[in-house]
Formats: C-alpha cells, sequence, structure tokens
C-alpha cells in the first residue's frame, strides 16, 4: 500500500474525445438555441449517442455546469469587469444595461440563465447571484449620484432583465433595430432628471 491520495481513473483516448466532442457540439447547441436544445441533437451533433452524455456529464444538469463557463460566464464577467472600471456612476449603469440587453439578444443561454430554467444547476444560481450583485451595486451608486431615478430599485433592474429574457425567450423576436431603440427608452425613463 503506498499511502498516497487515490487517484481519479483517467479516461481511455476515445473516452476523452467523446467528452470533448460533446463539450464542443453543447457550447455551440446552447449558445446558438440556450440550454433546453434536446440532448438527442447535441448528442447527434457530437456524434455519439444520449447515454454518452449521461456516462460522462450526468445528464443535462453536469452537461451546463461542465460548459456554461464557455457558453455565457466568461461574457457575464467581462461585462461586469467593463462596468466596474468606469468612473462615472450613470455611464456604468448605462453600459451594464446595454451590455447585458446585447448579451440577452445573442445568447439564448443566458436568458436561460437568468430564467433559472434548471435551478438545480448550481452554475446558473451563481450566474444569478453575479448578477444580482451588480444590479445592488449599481443602483445604490447611482442612486447616491443623483444619477439614476430615486424610486428605482435593484429589484426593478432585475425585474426588467428578467421580464426581457421572458419576452426573447417565449415571444416574437424583435429586429435588432428597434430592439436597440427600445434599450435607448429604458435608459431614458430611469435616468434622473
Amino acid at each position: 500500500m503506498s499511502g498516497g491520495a487515490p487517484s481519479t481513473p483517467r479516461l481511455r483516448a476515445d473516452a476523452r474525445r467523446n467528452a470533448d466532442q460533446i463539450r464542443r457540439a453543447a457550447i455551440d447547441s446552447f449558445q446558438g438555441r440556450g440550454l433546453t436544445v434536446p440532448l438527442e441533437e447535441v448528442a447527434k451533433a457530437a456524434g455519439v449517442s444520449k447515454a454518452t452524455i449521461f456516462n460522462r456529464f450526468g445528464g443535462r444538469i453536469g452537461l451546463i455546469d461542465a460548459v456554461i463557463e464557455e457558453v455565457v460566464a466568461v461574457e457575464l464577467q467581462g461585462i461586469v469587469d467593463r462596468t466596474r472600471a468606469l468612473d462615472d456612476p450613470w455611464e456604468r449603469l448605462a453600459h451594464y444595461i446595454t451590455a447585458i440587453r446585447d448579451l440577452q439578444y445573442r445568447q439564448p443561454a443566458f436568458n436561460d440563465a437568468m430564467l433559472q430554467v434548471y435551478p438545480d444547476a448550481q452554475s446558473l444560481v451563481e450566474i444569478c447571484r453575479i448578477g444580482s450583485e451588480i444590479n445592488d451595486e449599481l443602483i445604490a451608486s447611482g442612486r447616491a449620484s443623483g444619477a439614476v431615478r430615486a424610486e428605482f430599485t435593484a429589484a426593478d433592474l432585475q425585474a426588467l432583465v428578467h421580464d426581457n429574457a421572458l419576452a426573447l425567450k417565449h415571444g416574437t423576436r424583435p429586429r435588432r433595430e428597434d430592439y436597440d431603440r427600445r434599450t435607448t427608452f429604458l435608459l431614458d425613463g430611469i435616468r434622473a432628471r
């Protein structure tokens, strides 16, 4: 007996290849169509069976947890970092709202995360926590500086992001120019006069 820590078993080359193919297919599918894409379609795109997804990742939740970083979390963290780098409270809030609405328009998976379509996926809960934290921070700063209407709250911002996610997921997708125009209306509506 060696007394060292037990090592995790190494995957065979074909098993590693299958896992990599599944990850790539999931990232492509989730980014383009959201987290609710049927696993059969992910398996087909990866060239494996649905059972292989369950064997490698434990099912949809495990697969989401394995790829969500690349699907939306890195981009969300980039938005948060760029927002925090701005000095002016109004510029921070306007940048954040514009960037989040852009992410929502481009990435159906982000909307699924915001809607917590899979509440058992801890990675999605973490994305919502990050969003809630920055919402609180931005609204507190915006209100303290007088840049944001006094009655506008972090809960209002969260509701706007949530409602937008619902509209994009279940409604008719607007033309990009109409969507961007509505972002301007939203910003105008929350800015202090």
